[in-house]
């Protein structure tokens, strides 16, 4: 009886030895999120971008508390000038990780970028006023302290005129002395000489 108990406890023994051999080793999560991130990223260079999108998809429900995936997709859709999902997607990797440079550069650019749209075609239909107006002017004003600029957009230089090779070659002529180019002609009638430098 001694016998059959201890080759019965032996051979429990031996299944479980055998099942725990059979069992495959536990997937470290983060590998197979960076796998799952690699094989995005090569779908994307090959343009395959729905593919890439669905696999980060995938992602951010297999790995809800990770920001890699909603980072990538935000990336992925700021590059094809798709702000505002951009925005969204990096919203999401900002809940994960409020710090991440990536995500907040989107949302900054992307904004502006959808901001700078949504004004020129309020301009175009000349309805920016009221509200709306000094909101921008507002923006403006924070856009300039946090570049240290005081003007945003610098204007274009002004022309110079320059006089035409006839009018010199007939001062010429007369014993004139021609001006050098881009200097203003004086007028007559008491007027400013300096009036174009002010």
């Amino acid at each position: 009886m001694s016998q059959w108990k201890s080759k019965f406890i032996y051979g429990v023994a031996l299944a479980c030895l055998v099942s725990a051999c059979a069992t495959p080793p536990a997937v470290d999560p983060a590998a197979k999120l960076d796998s799952i991130v690699a094989e995005a990223d090569a779908a994307q260079k090959a343009g395959q971008t729905d593919k890439a999108v669905k696999l980060l998809k995938d992602a951010t429900s297999a790995f809800p508390a990770d920001k890699t995936p909603w980072v990538r997709l935000a990336q992925i859709r700021f590059d094809g000038e798709n702000y505002g999902d951009a925005i969204s997607y990096a919203l999401e990797g900002l809940q994960r990780d409020p710090k991440d440079k990536v995500a907040n550069s989107i949302v900054a650019v992307g904004g502006l970028r959808l901001s700078t749209k949504a004004l020129n075609d309020l301009r175009t239909q000349n309805d920016l006023n009221g509200n709306v107006r000094t909101e921008a002017q507002g923006l403006a004003k924070i856009l300039r302290e946090s570049l240290g600029e005081t003007v945003l957009v610098p204007p274009r230089p002004k022309a110079v005129a320059r006089p035409a090779p006839a009018a010199a070659a007939a001062a010429a002529k007369k014993g004139a002395v021609p001006a050098k180019p881009g200097t203003p002609e004086p007028s007559g009638d008491g007027a400013n000489p300096f009036g174009s430098l002010q």
